[in-house]
């Protein structure tokens, strides 16, 4: 019979798993299945929360403490714990899932053949009121997710699923394939990146990957995240992670950064400028694209000095 564990990865954030565990032992699910708290060396009373929710009637709760810190060896850590299970769905600390999700996310995995899904990601925000330089397209960059009212096979990149609703079928990880700790991060830090590279390597080996919007968690947005300078942190690590790491050669370079990258990143940047200096929208999405195309070149000049180092 199919078995299925639902992973929580959790940093300090002991306030938030009752509600959660609660809402998971609440999901209608065709199989059965239980769910792991993989403890990334909390200094709240996250073991605390957890013995008192193992207590509990319900769906079994196993607790695990992962003392390699970062969301890369939680992660990896829950592929390891979870071998003997059929499917493995992840969701955050910060999240909640809605009604079926465990139940849509077994129909793509066990009907519908699918070897990795997910589904829809709604943003619950701190403040009741808008804030007026957070435009509908930059809600995606806190984790929002509606591609579509109905299901799909994901063919293109452009259309990511990310690791804090996903679930994939354990038997893709028995070959080794585990999330890339070049991508990680730490705590309660940004840019990590583990997920879309995940993506990224699923798609290239001709995985099949499927969008479910009736799949849907509720994500809740934490205040330090609605400032300008976390969207232009969260550009700068991700453009410098790839340049360092994922970024391909070229034959001519200047410390290692082609020109047309430095090229890039004055455009971008220039674009900005005048959207700003001419009140127009969309001035800090360019920014973010500056930001971006900088960290490009601080990575392929980091990747530079790495390979003078080792040669």
């Amino acid at each position: 019979m199919s078995r299925l564990t639902v992973a929580i990865c959790s940093y300090n954030r002991a306030y938030r798993l009752h509600n959660l565990v609660t809402a998971l032992r609440a999901q209608k699910c065709p199989v059965p299945f239980e769910i792991l708290i993989v403890d990334n060396n909390c200094t709240d009373n996250t073991q605390q929360v957890v013995q008192k929710l193992s207590k509990l009637n319900g769906v079994p709760l196993r607790y695990i403490k992962e003392r390699q810190q970062g969301i890369v060896y939680a992660r990896n850590r829950a592929i390891e714990e979870t071998k003997n299970s059929t499917y493995l769905a992840y969701i955050d600390d910060d999240e909640f899932p809605l009604e079926n999700w465990l139940k849509a996310a077994v129909d793509a995995l066990e009907r519908e053949g699918a070897d990795c899904v997910g589904g829809g990601i709604r943003i619950s925000l701190p403040f009741t009121k808008r804030i007026p330089w957070l435009e509908e397209e930059l809600l995606g960059f806190l984790g929002a997710v509606n591609y579509s009212s109905g299901p799909f096979w994901i063919t293109e990149h452009h259309t990511p699923i990310w690791s804090g609703n996903v679930a994939y079928k354990t038997s893709i990880f028995a070959d080794g394939l585990r999330f890339d700790s070049r991508y990680n991060r730490e705590r309660l830090s940004i840019g990590g990146g583990e997920d879309a590279i995940m993506f990224y390597t699923l798609r290239e080996r001709g995985m099949r990957i499927r969008y479910r919007p009736d799949m849907a968690i509720q994500h809740f947005v934490e205040e330090w995240k609605l400032k300008r300078r976390y969207f232009l942190k969260l550009h700068f690590l991700s453009g410098q992670k790839f340049g360092q790491y994922a970024d391909g050669k070229y034959k001519r370079t200047i410390f290692g950064v082609p020109p047309f990258m430095l090229i890039q990143a004055a455009h971008q940047w220039n674009g900005a400028l005048l959207k700003f200096l001419k009140h127009e929208s969309g001035a800090l999405r360019q920014s973010m694209n500056g930001a971006y195309a900088t960290g490009m070149i601080v990575g392929r000049i980091q990747r530079w000095k790495d390979n003078d180092q080792n040669v």
